[in-house]
């Protein structure tokens, strides 16, 4: 764990940038460390990603112990964080130790939460107890009833200056790290160059310290649901659905399988 939040903490100093990608199973996960991602998430979004969800705030601390469990699995060189989902910490700071230690010990080296400096208690807490901590700023999707859904925030100075205030106290308080989401690019870059740790964002410009992306928007599986600021790297949703396509016509006119009995020799025991 200290090695991988160490090699973070380096890099901030040396001014090289880095990188974080969502993943919800241990085959996505695997792909991920394979490419040489610096940093796997495990997200709360896996509800809307995986499960269909409208938001983030259906998916339980049991959900993400669990994907968190299989995501660690896949991961032998990349930082492991996972998010505290939406009820698991907002209580009280005790609260919000249990669900920590919880994905700890599913597989997490890093546990995410939301929210500014309302939670710097929480993060205090948490951190001095052995358990490191990325505070998540700016749209914190679990708010999104509040804030009349996925909107941009810090748009005017009265919300800039609180969001700069909120990510100081939060690092004061002893979060490693701090994820801006969905907030101007020169207020990110302000904060990424008070803050002493490393910053993380996500539709927040290039000015930050690491970029985060979820990995559906990556691959194109989900084009409709992409938020503007993702870039798709591959045409996945069109990619999959061709070999789909061809799967099932295969199997219809009878050109697969090609044998009638499969080669038993090359299966894994």
């Amino acid at each position: 764990m200290s090695k991988n939040l160490n090699l973070w903490d380096k890099a901030k100093r040396e001014g090289r940038r880095l990188s974080f990608i969502t993943a919800y199973d241990c085959t996505f996960a695997k792909l991920a460390d394979a490419a040489g991602v610096d940093g796997v998430l495990i997200g709360d979004s896996v509800g809307m990603m995986v499960g269909g969800d409208p938001h983030t705030l259906f998916v339980s601390l049991e959900q993400m112990e669990y994907h968190t469990r299989i995501v660690a699995r896949g991961v032998s060189n990349a930082l492991v964080m996972a998010d505290l989902p939406f009820g698991s910490f907002e209580e009280s700071p005790e609260q919000a130790f249990g669900a920590a230690v919880r994905l700890v010990k599913a597989g997490a080296q890093i546990v995410k939460l939301e929210g500014g400096a309302a939670m710097a208690d929480t993060v205090a807490f948490i951190s001095a107890r052995g358990i490191p901590v990325c505070g998540h700023i700016g749209l914190t999707p679990q708010h999104v009833h509040q804030f009349g859904g996925f909107r941009r925030q810090g748009k005017t100075q009265e919300a800039a200056s609180k969001l700069f205030d909120d990510a100081v106290t939060l690092a004061d308080a002893g979060a490693r790290m701090v994820l801006m989401e969905a907030i101007p690019s020169d207020l990110a870059r302000e904060i990424t160059q008070r803050l002493a740790v490393p910053t993380i964002g996500i539709g927040a410009g290039p000015g930050t310290d690491a970029q985060v992306l979820v990995m559906h928007d990556v691959l194109g599986l989900n084009p409709d649901r992409a938020p503007s600021f993702a870039k798709a790297y591959l045409d996945g949703a069109t990619l999959m659905r061709e070999a789909l396509e061809q799967y099932a016509g295969e199997v219809r006119s009878g050109s697969f399988p090609t044998t009638p009995e499969a080669d038993l020799t090359k299966l894994k025991s």
